[in-house]
């Protein structure tokens, strides 16, 4: 399934990013986004959790180990059930290395440049490339 998975502050970005060298910056692009969204969860809400069903220790899982073992983990499980409920993003806490509880990604499933789930760049001086011509060597 696809997924755009963006941070809410830009030092939680750095974090999310720099995941596999926390003590060696690598290059990174970092964008900001103009977000009209309906149907978004915040799972970092006790009562969405209960309502949802969604245990916390489900998010904060070790999806990566549990794929290398050939096993289905439960957050895999939340992307699957709830967009086929209508919820278009969560946002849910960073469990990245360093992050606090300031720290949340929010993470979209059906977005596009139109509502009712519109994600769109800012790019207002047009600095991104357009194809992937930039990062061919």
């Amino acid at each position: 399934m696809a997924a755009l998975y963006t941070s809410l502050r830009m030092p939680t970005a750095w974090l999310e990013a720099q995941q596999a060298f926390p003590f060696k910056a690598q290059p990174m692009t970092l964008c900001a986004y103009d977000v009209d969204c309906d149907d978004v969860l915040d799972l970092t809400d006790r009562n969405v959790l209960n309502e949802r069903y969604v245990a916390p220790d489900d998010l904060a899982c070790a999806w990566e180990d549990m794929a290398s073992r050939g096993l289905t983990p439960p957050s895999w499980d939340i992307a699957k059930h709830l967009p086929a409920a209508g919820v278009a993003g969560i946002i849910v806490p960073s469990f990245a290395a360093g992050a606090t509880i300031d720290d949340r990604n929010l993470v979209f499933w059906n977005w596009s440049d139109v509502l009712p789930h519109r994600v769109t760049v800012i790019d207002d001086d047009h600095r991104l490339p357009k194809d992937d011509r930039s990062w061919q060597s």
